[in-house]
C-alpha cells in the first residue's frame, strides 16, 4: 500500500457470544491526525472465486491499494491459497454468513451457525483472529446486534455492480459519490466489479487518495469500533 500505513495496538480476547469457539477481541486502535491524504476503504462481498478473485489481488498489489474482503464461508474451500494471499498481501478479511442467507429475524442459534462455520473456515486458514462481520444486505435486527463480539460493517457508497454487471457505469456510479472517509461496495464475484475497482483505484490514487482496510479506516479518523455497533463510514463514526 501506497504512503503511511496506521499501526494497530492489540488488547485481550474476549469470547465471541455466537460462537463455542474463542476469538480475539476487538482491536483498539492507534489514533493519527488526517492529512491532504484522502482515505476510503474498498470493500468486496460474495468471493473467494478463484476466476475473479485472484486477478483483483494482483491488481491491487500492482496498485499498492488495500481492500477488505467479506467472504462467504462456503466460497472458502478450493480457495484458501486466495485467502492467504488477502492477509499476506495487507488486506482485511471479514464474515459474510456461510451462505449468505438473511440474518434479520432469524434465531440467535441460526446465526451462531452462519456466523461460526465461516469463522472456523477461516481461522483454520489463518489462525484465531478478529474477523468483522458485514452481514447479507447489511440487515440485522437491533437485539441481533448484542449477540456480536466484533463490529457489523455497512458502506456508503454502493454503485449497485451485481445489478448493472457493467464497468464503466459502475466506474462513474462511484466517482460521482465518493468522498473521504466512505466505505465502498463492491463484489469481487464480478469480473465486470473487478475491473471496475481496478479502475476506480486508478482515478482516485490520480485524485489524491489511498485505499486502506476498513479497519485502518476508522483508526484513522480516530475510532475505536465497538463490538455489535454497524460502521458506515469513518466521518459518521468520527462525530
Amino acid at each position: 500500500m501506497k504512503g503511511q500505513r496506521m499501526a494497530f495496538l492489540g488488547i485481550m480476547a474476549a469470547v465471541l457470544m455466537l460462537c463455542c469457539r474463542e476469538e480475539n477481541a476487538v482491536p483498539a486502535t492507534a489514533t493519527a491526525e488526517i492529512t491532504e491524504t484522502k482515505y476510503v476503504a474498498l470493500t468486496f462481498d460474495d468471493g473467494p472465486r478463484a476466476s475473479t478473485t485472484g486477478r483483483l489481488l494482483d491488481g491491487l498489489r500492482e496498485r499498492g491499494a488495500s481492500a477488505t474482503f467479506f467472504m462467504i464461508g462456503q466460497q472458502i474451500a478450493g480457495n484458501e491459497d486466495l485467502v492467504r494471499r488477502m492477509r499476506d498481501e495487507g488486506h482485511q478479511v471479514g464474515n459474510h454468513t456461510w451462505d449468505h442467507v438473511k440474518l434479520q429475524g432469524l434465531p440467535e442459534a441460526a446465526v451462531s451457525e452462519e456466523i461460526c462455520k465461516t469463522d472456523d473456515a477461516i481461522w483454520d486458514i489463518l489462525g484465531d483472529g478478529t474477523y468483522w462481520v458485514r452481514p447479507p444486505y447489511g440487515l440485522l435486527n437491533q437485539n441481533q446486534r448484542e449477540w456480536f463480539s466484533t463490529p457489523l460493517v455497512h458502506w456508503s457508497v454502493d454503485p449497485e455492480d451485481w445489478k448493472l454487471l457493467n464497468t464503466q457505469k459502475v466506474v462513474s456510479a462511484v466517482l460521482k459519490k465518493v468522498q473521504p472517509g466512505d466505505i465502498i461496495l463492491l463484489h469481487d464475484f464480478y469480473p465486470t466489479s473487478v475491473d471496475a475497482a481496478l479502475q476506480i483505484v486508478d482515478k482516485l490514487e490520480a485524485q489524491g487518495y489511498e485505499f486502506v482496510t476498513v479497519e485502518e479506516l476508522m483508526a484513522l479518523y480516530g475510532v475505536t469500533p465497538q463490538p455489535g455497533e454497524f460502521y458506515t463510514n469513518a466521518r459518521k463514526a468520527a462525530e
